[in-house]
């Protein structure tokens, strides 16, 4: 097709060929004729010079020795150089014959009398339609002595306009075997480029009609199409990876929702039917009912947080924070259950803690998240601790435990929604904790090792009141 890449390329290589062939066949041809006129002058002047001393010669004997007109024919010069021969000017053998054909003065320029050397002109003998190189050459008897005339040696136009007629053939020649080489190598290089843009076009169609699991053929030598083949390939993993998390994510969020909507139908179902009468036993399916109800709450708030996370919905309100305050009042929301529980809660830092810019209740939200978290997993009669340190430009939040730690397997899948072995969690407090810290400009560190228990760390940029 004309408008293809397959037809536009070859096309270029050819036209840009033809541009550049008959741009130096131009230069090339103006060279060559300014080269071949200039040779011809040259010819003319040393035939000229040659001539014009022979008759000179003669003249002289003639005038002192009375001896005639040279018996040498011009025709025999002509013949011999292959020019014309002409003089103009007072006649050189008084009352002879020289056989040179005599020009009227009005047939060549002015300049030619009484110039001291040779002269180069264009002009057209008189009963000639073909226009001439010419070169004058002044006749004198002796060296120092008045021209009596100029010897004229003169060229037809046609004859050098031959010498470059050949090299406008050779020259149309090779622009044509240029073109067709040109022609052939963009047909070739066509085919190498446009073959992996269609696989690519043919695999985004595909993609379009939701098939992820397409591969483009990734080609040697590490050229531009091949970067862009590569780059394609990881594009349609991640989309796939993301279509897998998203099938995940719904299935998860049914399921979680699908619990607590179970457990509050099944009692609601059982006191609207009369199945349940004792008082204690109504009592506590109203609280069974209350407490999924409240959990149910808590996960439609925490997927929807969530999911205004990751949409760039979410808005961070700037204010003055006191790191200090915020975390001495996280450390006091877990003291009761550290107390029942028998767990060493400890809290370092906080005095002399830096004022910040950030939002406090996302912040305050984070660490919640943290410390819910490392409740969850350390047992009774464990230790936690909450510290507080601001170095190099940040302020870090750490979070430590004596948990059982986390594999290095289970640590890169823990921020992913309701990626969770806990029946009583839902699985979304870390995943909103890292995108929580990732809209306030910081983020979420963790050293772990199983049997270690583990530390989180939320590190945010220390930007002073």
């Amino acid at each position: 097709m004309p408008g293809s890449l397959r037809f536009r390329l070859p096309a270029l290589f050819l036209l840009g060929i033809v541009i550049a062939g008959v741009v130096s066949s131009v230069v090339a041809l103006r060279l060559f004729q300014g080269y071949s006129r200039e040779s011809s002058y040259e010819e003319l002047g040393r035939e000229a010079s040659g001539i014009a001393q022979l008759y000179g010669d003669a003249a002289l004997r003639a005038a002192e020795e009375g001896t005639p007109a040279p018996d040498f024919a011009p025709q025999a010069l002509e013949l011999a150089t292959g020019d014309r021969l002409f003089y103009v000017g007072a006649p050189a053998f008084p009352g002879q014959d020289s056989g040179l054909v005599r020009l009227p003065e009005s047939a060549v320029p002015r300049a030619v009398f009484g110039r001291e050397g040779q002269l180069r002109f264009d002009f057209r003998p008189p009963g000639e339609r073909r226009t001439f190189l010419a070169v004058s050459q002044p006749l004198r008897l002796e060296p120092d002595g008045p021209a009596l005339g100029a010897i004229v040696v003169a060229k037809s136009g046609d004859v050098v306009r031959d010498q470059w007629v050949p090299l406008v053939g050779r020259l149309a020649a090779a622009i044509a075997i240029g073109g067709l080489l040109a022609w052939l190598l963009g047909l070739w290089l066509s085919r190498r480029i446009s073959k992996p843009i269609q696989a690519l076009a043919a695999a985004s169609d595909e993609i379009a009609t939701g098939n992820y699991a397409v591969q483009v053929p990734v080609g040697r030598g590490g050229s531009e199409v091949s970067q862009l083949s590569e780059r394609f390939n990881e594009m349609a993993a991640r989309l796939a990876a993301t279509e897998e998390r998203e099938r995940q994510f719904l299935m998860s969020v049914s399921h979680e929702l699908r619990t607590p909507l179970t457990a509050i139908k099944g009692h609601v179902d059982a006191l609207r039917d009369g199945l349940i009468d004792d008082p204690e036993l109504v009592a506590a399916s109203l609280d069974v009912v209350a407490n999924e109800a409240t959990r149910l709450e808590r996960l439609v708030g925490d997927v929807l947080d969530l999911a205004k996370l990751r949409a760039h919905r979410f808005t961070v309100h700037a204010e003055e924070v006191d790191m200090g305050r915020l975390v001495e009042h996280a450390y006091g929301s877990f003291g009761d259950e550290a107390r029942r529980r028998e767990i060493a809660f400890t809290v370092a830092g906080a005095k002399g803690a830096p004022t910040v810019i950030t939002d406090g209740d996302r912040v305050l939200q984070v660490v919640t998240n943290l410390l819910k978290n490392a409740f969850r997993w350390t047992p009774d009669g464990g230790s936690i601790g909450l510290a507080l340190e601001a170095a190099n430009g940040t302020v870090r939040v750490e979070v430590t435990d004596t948990g059982p730690g986390i594999s290095s397997e289970d640590a890169s899948k823990i921020f992913s929604p309701f990626v969770s072995t806990d029946v009583q969690g839902t699985g979304l407090g870390l995943p909103i904790a890292r995108e929580l810290a990732g809209a306030l400009g910081g983020r979420i560190e963790l050293d772990t090792a199983p049997g270690q228990g583990s530390r989180f760390r939320l590190v945010l940029p220390s930007r002073s009141a």
